[in-house]
């Protein structure tokens, strides 16, 4: 996917950019709660698979906030001082958000290894961890990702700056 031509046309499309990665990452979490369903419903007993899946997403979104923390957020709070803040609060969010990452990721280390056929016990109180841990998360993320969308993509899409590389999707997708 080829989210710029010129570099004209990529400043004036960094809302649009944040727009994609959004989604892109949106649909990556999507797959993680399939991944997730899928083993503690007993019907896929891959959890390296599912481990190294979470990783590479927790990975994604934390370089994501991480250019947003650095270079983004900068750019934006001397740009349009009046978003300060916003943007305070949407790093308060990435903060929280690394946070939730951190204990799914530790939640889905400790499960058993094993495969669909070795007879693995899935505890059930363990189950309504993980999953209430991941429905926390998610409902985190969209509600963080449309509250950054409807607050700064204007702004973004004013500015006439160079942002960060990770801001865009394809530094994301080719790591």
């Amino acid at each position: 996917m080829s989210l710029t031509s010129e570099p004209g046309d990529r400043l004036a499309a960094f809302g649009n950019q944040l727009v994609d990665v959004h989604i892109w990452l949106r649909e990556e979490l999507s797959r993680l709660r399939e991944d997730v369903d899928s083993f503690l419903s007993g019907d896929s007993g891959r959890p390296r698979n599912l481990r190294a899946h979470c990783l590479a997403f927790c990975t994604a979104l934390t370089r994501h906030h991480t250019a947003e923390d650095q270079g983004v957020f900068p750019v934006l709070a001397e740009t349009f001082p009046a978003l300060r803040p916003v943007l305070d609060e949407l790093a308060r969010d990435h903060e929280q958000v690394e946070e939730a990452l951190l204990r799914l990721q530790g939640l889905l280390d400790g499960l058993p290894t094993g495969d669909a056929d070795s007879g693995l016990d899935r505890d059930p109180a363990e189950v309504r961890r993980v999953r209430g841990e991941l429905d926390g998360l998610i409902a985190l993320v969209e509600s963080h990702f449309t509250y950054e969308e409807k607050k700064l993509v204007t702004a973004l899409n004013e500015l006439g700056t160079p942002l960060p590389d990770d801001f865009r999707l394809s530094d994301l997708t080719d790591r």
